[in-house]
Parts: structure tokens; C-alpha cells; sequence
């Protein structure tokens, strides 16, 4: 099967580097004039360049988002099962070289985790591990789903690459997304942050996304480590990775999210420092090349920056997020993967989004409702008839 990788491979990471740092104004503000715009564009729009036009690109992907999505804002809350890992990555907290408590819930935590969630009123939770393929495995995923998917309308999952044939049986178990990250595009030095385990296999992580849209899941979200490399040069790549994918599996879904480094035990230091302004102007670049592309914003990043890029380009948001396995009520003080930035409560975020002019959405379309309106549509349509 071919898959990104013979893509991949007709790009050379420093020509790509070198044209982002060499565009002109001229190349942005043509760009600019488009109403479709291409991968040349993209890489236009995240260039140095294309920062004195950040309030124009700005207002355009507000219209933009508007458009597409209506001014809702989904909420999701991130359900950690587990800590356990067998890889040694450098900038995780998770790292089988951090010589943490490591935990994985039980079937009875699970179900206290669930009631937590439910409480506070999420209907989209996304699952997540580390990437322990003896114990947090298949098996256990679909037993934890066979749990979880009665309480909610949506499950995603961000876990180790899988095979097709799991992937598979988490489509039929009601998965509805799947969330993989490569972390790097640099492949020369990918090795340097991946030093063992499974996820030190390069093209095995590269092809993960090619996997998951052959096994039919719904979405697919792709992003980057903001602070491992360069992040101009990175999200082309996850761009080009992610036009790939939207021309092969068409009938797919696609989100991309946007993970800066943060404090975490063990980790290393950012090596490239990306500030607010830089991520505002990669949402922008992102939403005016793809405009069906859904935008995820987590609580790694400040209370003002936030509540400043709900009108921008946001279509997803997590609230009162934590990230250690039983962190809502089981295991409290359990190892965190990493240290959220904005600790608001589920409510105090609703209510800001609500302040925005915009609707928080809890629960997404319920396919049943969708059902009743196209009965009612095509009675409708028999009256006039």
C-alpha cells in the first residue's frame, strides 16, 4: 500500500526551511488575494514574512470559521488511563526512564473517572495512555470503551500507533476519532528526542495516519510538538501530511492541534521558543489554506490567550483538563504527562466562551435527532408534492 511516507520522501526538510525563511511580502500578500489557496500559500502564511499581516489574516479566519462552523466551540475533556510507557522520549513526563509511580485504572476507577466527567456535563471525551503495548494494549482499550462509550456521544482516543486491524475493531467498538502526533518531521534528529521503545520507529509513526483512515475511523488529528524543531518548517509538514490524507481518505475528517512543550518531569528544554503571537498567526495560516479543517485548543496554553483565540479559528476546546491517569477524583496527585496552563474549571471556560458571543457545546449532533429531521424533511417534501 503506498502511504505518506513516498510523499515525504520527495521533500527535503532544510529546501522547505530555506523557502519559508526566503518568501517575500509579495508571495503573502498574493496569498492573500485568494479565495482557495494551496500548500505553497500555507507555507506563505507561516512565514516571518507574513506577520505584519496578522490582523488581516486575523479577521479572515474569523469569517472564515464562522462560516463553516457557526460560533460554537466544542468541550472535551482529556481521560487519562494510564502512565505506564515503554518509550524514552525526552520531552515526556511519561518516559520509562522517569522513575515516577506509574498507574493504570482499574475497571471501578474507570467508572469514577466516567462519573466525574458526567458531573461536570462532557459528552466528548478523549482517551489517553502511554504507550505500554504489554499491559495498555488493545484489549484494554476495548474494555475501557466497552465502559465509557454508554456515557458519552464521543470517543477519541490518543494512544500508541496501532495496526489497521485494531484500528478496526476500535471503529466497530465506537471510537470516533483518533488523535496521532509525530512530534518532529525532522527525521535526521527525530531519533535524538525517541531514544527507545516503539515509538523510535520513524516510519512506523509516519504511516500511523495512512492506517487509521484505511480502518475507516471518522477523524483523524494530526499536530506537532511546538519547541522540538523549527515550527515554521514542522507545520508545513503536518500540512502536507494532512492535504495527503484529506485527497486519499475524502471522506475523513481532519483536526490539528497544537501542543507547545510545557513543564513535565525530566523533560528537556524547548529548542525553539514559539510566543502567542507566532501560534495565533499558525491557527490563522492553518484555517486560510483548509477551511473544513476542525481546530483543537488545550489548556497547555494561558488563560488570556485562550480567551483571546476563541473568534479566531477555534472550533474544539478542553476545560478543567487533567493529565494523570485518575487525576479527577481517583488518584488526584498521581504523575502528570504535563503542567496545564490554564486550570479554569469546565464552567469558568463555558461561561467565557458564552461571553464571547459564542455557544459552548457539550453534546455534539445526536445521530438520532439527524434521523427525525430528514423524516420530517421528506414528509415535507411528499405534502408539497
Amino acid at each position: 500500500m503506498n502511504t505518506f511516507k513516498s510523499v515525504f520522501n520527495q521533500y527535503d526538510w532544510n529546501t522547505i526551511q530555506s523557502k519559508i525563511y526566503q518568501t517575500s511580502s509579495q508571495q503573502v500578500e498574493r496569498a492573500l488575494t485568494k479565495n482557495k489557496r494551496n500548500l505553497d500559500d500555507f507555507l506563505a502564511l507561516i512565514s516571518p514574512a507574513a506577520l505584519p499581516y496578522l490582523e488581516q489574516m486575523a479577521q479572515e479566519c474569523h469569517e472564515l470559521t464562522k462560516k463553516r462552523f457557526g460560533k460554537t466551540i466544542q468541550m472535551y475533556a482529556p481521560l487519562y488511563l494510564s502512565n505506564e510507557c515503554q518509550n524514552i522520549c525526552t520531552y515526556c513526563g511519561f518516559s520509562l526512564d522517569n522513575k515516577i509511580k506509574r498507574k493504570t485504572l482499574s475497571d471501578p476507577e474507570i467508572k469514577l473517572e466516567v462519573e466525574a466527567l458526567k458531573n461536570i456535563g462532557f459528552d466528548h471525551v478523549l482517551l489517553v495512555t502511554g504507550e505500554a503495548n504489554y499491559t495498555v494494549n488493545i484489549n484494554y482499550f476495548l474494555n475501557a470503551i466497552t465502559q465509557i462509550r454508554e456515557h458519552f456521544s464521543i470517543i477519541s482516543v490518543e494512544v500508541q500507533p496501532l495496526s489497521t486491524e485494531e484500528y478496526e475493531k476500535l471503529h466497530e467498538a465506537g471510537v470516533y476519532s483518533v488523535l496521532v502526533y509525530q512530534e518532529t518531521y525532522h527525521q535526521e534528529i527525530y531519533k535524538k528526542y525517541h531514544t527507545k521503545g516503539k515509538k523510535s520507529n520513524f516510519d512506523f509513526r509516519l504511516e500511523t495516519p495512512d492506517r487509521i483512515g484505511t480502518a475507516g475511523i471518522h477523524k483523524i488529528g494530526l499536530g506537532v510538538l511546538l519547541g522540538l524543531e523549527d515550527w515554521r518548517t514542522d507545520s508545513f509538514f503536518n500540512a502536507l501530511h494532512i492535504d495527503y490524507l484529506q485527497k486519499k481518505y475524502w471522506q475523513t475528517k481532519y483536526s490539528v492541534s497544537f501542543p507547545r512543550l510545557r513543564p513535565a518531569e525530566g523533560i528537556i528544554e524547548p529548542n525553539f521558543i514559539m510566543d502567542d503571537k507566532d501560534l495565533t498567526q499558525l491557527i490563522c495560516a492553518y484555517r486560510l489554506w483548509n477551511e473544513d479543517l476542525e481546530i483543537s485548543i488545550s489548556t497547555r496554553e494561558n488563560e488570556k490567550f485562550r480567551n483571546n483565540i476563541i473568534p479566531i479559528g477555534t472550533t474544539s476546546m478542553s476545560a478543567g483538563s487533567k493529565t494523570n491517569p485518575g487525576g479527577y477524583v481517583v488518584d488526584p496527585q498521581s504523575l502528570e504527562q504535563f503542567e496545564i496552563s490554564d486550570e479554569r474549571s469546565a464552567q469558568e471556560i463555558a461561561k467565557i466562551i458564552t461571553n464571547s458571543g459564542y455557544e459552548p457545546v457539550w453534546k455534539d449532533w445526536n445521530k438520532s435527532y439527524n434521523n427525525i429531521f430528514l423524516s420530517n424533511d421528506f414528509n415535507n417534501l411528499k405534502s408539497t408534492v
